[in-house]
């Protein structure tokens, strides 16, 4: 795993170094704050690691990379639906017991998003379902459950500063009678502010409720960042910690590390 810091920290070299020779375009903040909104029209491929340390009694440590695509589709002049879609890469290690190691897919998250084009007065929101499929390839990084219910996201945005919140509730429907059912909430309250460089701070919570097996589990993630172009393809790089709040032993890490880097494709 200390591969992993490596990683983020070349990552961390890295930005600074292309920040400093290439100069941001004109709209970079405009951008920015297009990356803060969650239903913006504007396709956006993430690819967000984390790095997780000192998870249960043996201290083990896992990586997720997240690929979360982001898709939007114009169904009328007044209405977008915003696909979004979350595929986590996991390898974890002496965390189902000592010495033992977990690769591969866990499951996916798709939500769609039907949200009014523009918002009044800066006031943005949209809802719709939200899918839980069970692509895990290893039974202990899947639920083997398909999950539905209702994803929401409402936010507040002027030039340079955003704040809001999403939120989802899934419950399980089909899948292996052998695993235990899912009911579960998600919530992220988010706050951001951006500068004309395109440079922008941020920080969000990400809260898990499993209301089945009554616990909740809550990191925050402070995170700084910057719109910038590698070569003619216009990106997001941003690195920060990850800070953990509470939840049970065996679930909750003792810190963290997130970076993540966005392709970004203007419409």
């Amino acid at each position: 795993m200390s591969s992993k810091i490596v990683l983020l920290v070349a990552g961390l070299i890295f930005f600074s170094n292309v920040s400093a020779q290439e100069k941001p375009a004109s709209d970079a903040q405009e951008l920015a704050d297009k990356l803060s909104n969650p239903v913006a029209s504007l396709i956006s491929v993430p690819f967000q690691s984390n790095v997780d340390y000192g998870i249960g009694d043996l201290n083990g440590s896992k990586f997720t990379l997240n690929f979360q695509p982001v898709i939007p589709i114009k169904l009328s002049p007044k209405l977008n639906l915003i696909t979004r879609y979350i595929i986590p890469i996991v390898d974890q290690h002496d965390i189902s017991g000592a010495g033992n190691s977990e690769f591969g897919l866990s499951d996916a998250t798709i939500s769609a998003f039907f949200s009014p084009v523009g918002g009044k007065g800066g006031f943005i929101w949209g809802a719709g379902p939200a899918f839980l499929v069970p692509i895990g390839t290893d039974d202990l990084l899947s639920t083997r459950k398909w999950g539905i219910g209702p994803t929401l996201l409402v936010l507040k945005q002027a030039k340079g500063l955003t704040y809001g919140f999403l939120t989802n509730q899934i419950w399980s429907f089909a899948g292996d009678d052998d695993r235990s059912d899912l009911n579960q909430l998600f919530l992220q309250p988010f706050l951001s502010k951006s500068w004309k460089s395109g440079a922008s701070v941020s920080v969000n919570s990400e809260i898990t409720c499993n209301w089945e097996q009554s616990y909740t589990l809550a990191y925050l993630n402070p995170v700084v960042s910057g719109v910038t172009k590698l070569g003619k393809q216009t990106v997001s790089i941003a690195v920060g910690p990850r800070v953990p709040l509470g939840g049970p032993d065996e679930h909750l890490a003792a810190f963290g590390f997130r970076g993540v880097i966005t392709l970004v494709f203007p419409q």
